[in-house]
């Protein structure tokens, strides 16, 4: 057993949808063929041999191990001088099993095996754009209330002047270290991350500090609280006078969409915020605070 740590921000990391067509390659006798080593960021070419896929820095996907990889469709793979190793932990917080799920595009993000981020007709890097459009233009300081892979907070930074994302999971941080998609976040300087509950660092921030807020929060049953009156309150509070929220809430014509939409709508305007309004292309609602007047 090798007493190696991986660098997880520098292993390649690989999927089926980049092994398939170099095992389809070496079988029609292919000698090299364009890869990726970083789920479809950059492409290179490389080496087929007898051993198996010749990779930079020496490190060699043995066809055995890809072969696991092209037969498995639900998680990416850090490929190690050892072999392959699943990107996948269990987290202590959530007691429930969190893994980087492959796409055409980037990945997204099994919890318990709910997906966080669309993937159908779409794909998480175009999910992520979606709901920064809804709240166009994005300047000044973002808050990203829960970062999951860190797309928005990584998306908004190009940008805005400067983006506060947090995160409640030990366990997520260490999917996303993993992640070629994610590397932004933790290189970015216009980023700050926190680690904690959302709903109590929000209440530690100043007040009227960010010009926009976009929440996306998991699902009501991973993170009921996230939904509630008093987390809003304290969104309404953070935001400037005329500063803009975008609200995920889910597939607006199916019949927990709608039902979750029409509540968070309902607190939302509870709470004080105006405008609120339904963005169904975005799967989310947009509201922004009172420009004058009393927060209701």
């Amino acid at each position: 057993m090798s007493n190696r740590v991986p660098d997880r921000m520098s292993d390649p990391v690989v999927s089926h949808v980049q092994v398939a067509p170099a095992l389809a390659a070496r079988r029609s006798g292919a000698c090299r063929a364009t890869f990726s080593v970083d789920l479809g960021r950059t492409a290179i070419e490389v080496e087929l041999t007898g051993d198996g896929i010749a990779l930079p820095g020496a490190e060699v996907l043995r066809w055995a191990d890809a072969e696991v990889v092209a037969d498995t469709s639900n998680v990416c793979f850090r490929v190690l001088p050892e072999g392959v190793e699943p990107i996948r932990t269990f987290s202590d917080v959530t007691r429930r099993v969190v893994g980087l799920m492959p796409t055409a595009g980037a990945p997204t993000m099994l919890v318990g095996g709910f997906y966080m981020h669309r993937v159908k007709g779409t794909d998480p890097w175009t999910d992520t754009e979606a709901k920064l459009a809804a709240v166009a233009p994005v300047r000044g300081a973002v808050l990203d209330a829960t970062t999951g892979l860190g797309y928005t907070a990584i998306a908004a930074a190009r940008t805005a002047a400067s983006v506060l994302t947090i995160e409640l999971d030990p366990a997520v941080v260490e999917i996303a270290r993993s992640n070629p998609w994610s590397r932004e976040l933790f290189d970015e300087p216009a980023i700050e991350r926190r680690l904690g509950d959302a709903a109590e660092v929000v209440t530690q921030l100043p007040e009227a500090a960010f010009d926009r807020v976009i929440h996306d929060p998991p699902t009501l049953s991973l993170a009921g609280e996230l939904y509630g009156a008093a987390f809003y309150a304290e969104l309404l509070r953070v935001l400037r006078p005329g500063g803009r929220l975008f609200h995920y809430v889910g597939r607006p014509d199916s019949a927990h969409g709608a039902r979750t939409g029409a509540g968070v709508m309902r607190r939302l305007r509870e709470a004080g915020f105006d405008g609120v309004a339904e963005r169904p292309g975005a799967f989310g609602i947009i509201a922004a605070r009172p420009l004058r007047g009393r927060r209701r």
